[in-house]
Parts: C-alpha cells; structure tokens; sequence
C-alpha cells in the first residue's frame, strides 16, 4: 500500500541516520514505499533541509542509473563546541583524579549520549575520506572506537597486549611506552584487519602516547595506511610521541597537590572545523 508522506519522511529519516556513508538508491525508497522517484527526491530534499539546518549531517544525490542519496554524519562547531564545554565541566571534578595523573573517565565512555556525540564530532573531521576500519587498545577505548565506527559505518578492530587462543595467528609489535620507556608488546588477529587497509586509531586517554605510535606501527605491519588518530582526552606529559592527532579535551592535574585538575577544549575546533574553513 502506498506510504503517506508523513511516514516516508519518518522512515526514511530513520533508515538514513543507520545507515550512514552507505549509497542507498532511490529505486530502494520507491520500492520500499510504493511511490514514484520523484515523489521520493521531493522528500530527501525536506530531509537534506533539516539535516542542514540542524547540523545532523549531510545528504547528497547523486543522478544516473548508479545514483543514489548518500548521507555522512556531521556536527555543526556550535553544537561541538556546546558539548565539549559541557564534558570539560563533568570533568572538572578533584575527586577524578587518579594516581600517576591520569584521569577517572570511564562514567562518560559508557554514557551512551556522550558516546554517540562523541563519535559524529570526531567523524565530522573525515567526510569523504575513505576509511576501512577503526582501531583501538583494549580496554578502555573500546566503547569510544566503537560509537566512532558506528558513525563511519565500518569495523572497529582490538589491539591486545597478549595473544588470544580464541583470535588465531597474532601479529605482534614491541613499542617503547612514554616517560618510563618500557618496552611493551601488542597483537591483533591477522583476520581482523585487511592488507593495505586505511584505519583511524582512537583512544581514550593519550599522554606520551606510547601507546598510540605502537598501534600505528602495527598498522604498517598490515600493509596499511593510518588516515588519522583522536583521542577523547589528552594529558600533559614532558614527553610526547604523537604531534598528528584530534582531541576533545585537554587535561592537565597538578603534580604537587595530585588532585588539582584543570580541563580546557582540546585541539578539535582547530583540527575540524578552522582547518576545513
């Protein structure tokens, strides 16, 4: 029976926002809504408007048999920098700070609001870059890795510190951590990750970033290319390994009082949003 467009709207709204970077043509929505193409760009062009208007994303046709209506998760820089004021002020809690400087996070990371904000500010820095996959470092990085793939609309992969029966064969690297230069080791399934694929590394929590140059060197181990790095926080650290990476919020304790914390928007703004203008 023929759809109203009331409901297409709905459905259609819905069907775009999981499905993102996904080609979807308009033989689909006509088929799936018993309507004509016509009818159905009109809708995709109300959809486009308000997506626009809301920064949700954008939605692009493209004409000819092959076409389609495409759409790729964005966050406009008022909404962005709206939501990292308000994670800065969640963080800016004494009572986070943990021994060694690091910073008790876990609580936002498994926030499912925070994580799905999270993930369409950071994939705002990659529309129309391809991406085959996201990696991250077990443990604590994994739900932030995977709110960024589900945006992306890819694999999110699980770098280990030690080898899994249950993963197969194992490719392994040892890297030297930050200011205590400790030589650790880490692995991934070789099943995981493709040869030659192109993969955004994220992580909870950087500061050296030891940790981060290891998975880097074990995505050359795959044969591929790493399009980027973000990180949720970073940390101050007299010494640091990465220079190239997209943060949120920038983290900074006292090393007297070890419970002072001062937390500030990370690189994001300037990363996304000036870089691109």
């Amino acid at each position: 029976m023929k759809t109203r467009r009331a409901d297409r709207l709905v459905d259609m709204t819905h069907y775009l926002l999981e499905h993102p970077r996904v080609l979807v043509s308009l033989n689909f929505f006509a088929e799936r809504y018993e309507t004509a193409k016509s009818s159905i760009s009109e809708d995709l062009a109300i959809v486009r408007r308000v997506f626009k208007s809301r920064g949700t994303g954008d939605l692009k046709t493209y004409p000819g048999a092959a076409g389609g209506v495409y759409y790729t998760p964005m966050m406009g820089q008022v909404e962005a920098a709206d939501f990292v004021n308000s994670v800065c002020e969640a963080v800016s809690d004494e009572s986070r700070v943990l021994p060694g400087g690091y910073v008790y996070l876990s609580d936002l990371l498994g926030d499912p609001a925070v994580l799905r904000q999270t993930g369409r500010l950071l994939t705002t820095e990659y529309v129309g870059q391809e991406i085959d996959a996201v990696m991250t470092a077990a443990t604590k990085g994994i739900p932030l890795a995977q709110a960024v793939a589900s945006e992306l609309n890819v694999p999110f992969v699980i770098v280990r510190d030690d080898a899994k029966v249950t993963e197969g064969s194992m490719i392994s690297v040892n890297y030297l951590t930050g200011s205590s230069k400790r030589v650790e080791k880490m692995a991934l399934s070789k099943r995981s990750l493709r040869s030659g694929a192109k993969v955004l590394i994220v992580d909870d929590f950087m500061k050296a970033g030891g940790t981060i140059q290891g998975m880097q060197t074990l995505v050359r181990e795959f044969g591929g290319t790493v399009v980027g790095t973000a990180v949720f926080a970073e940390g101050r650290s007299n010494v640091r390994l990465i220079e190239d990476f997209t943060s949120l919020l920038h983290v900074e304790t006292s090393p007297e009082t070890k419970t002072q914390i001062k937390v500030t928007p990370g690189n994001f703004d300037t990363r996304i949003y000036q870089e691109k203008a």
